[in-house]
């Protein structure tokens, strides 16, 4: 299964009660399909960069969240048609990150020193 990133840019209301309320059910559709949820930010409160509108609605603050997330096309499909109707979301993009394991591992991380190099240490 892919690796995705999911952000969302969603409504800024006073209680934080509805984007729980959104990450909860965003997480959850994907666990119910089968995918693991490895992560969840919350980037907190920002003014946006511009004007949106969303919903016949105009909006200059937004609250910022990030989900990582495995699972196959087709559930991703279907969590993007589910932001497209809530009406808490004002913008979303999804970004795969990687097919394999090997993809996501950092170059770093795929190095190894050989034990030439720790001897000379």
């Amino acid at each position: 299964m892919p690796l995705y990133e999911l952000l969302c840019i969603s409504r800024h209301v006073g209680e934080y009660k509805h984007i729980k309320g959104l990450v909860t059910a965003s997480a959850k559709h994907v666990m119910d399909a089968g995918g693991v949820v490895r992560n969840i930010d919350y980037w907190g409160t920002r003014v946006l960069p511009q004007l949106m509108r969303r919903q016949k609605q105009k909006h200059k603050l937004g609250d910022y969240w990030t989900m990582h997330f495995d699972t196959n096309p087709r559930v991703m499909n279907t969590l993007k048609n589910r932001l497209k109707i809530d009406p808490m979301v004002i913008r979303w993009t999804m970004t795969k990150l990687g097919e394999k394991p090997e993809d996501i591992v950092k170059w770093t991380e795929k190095t190894r020193i050989s034990k030439k190099v720790e001897m000379l240490s």
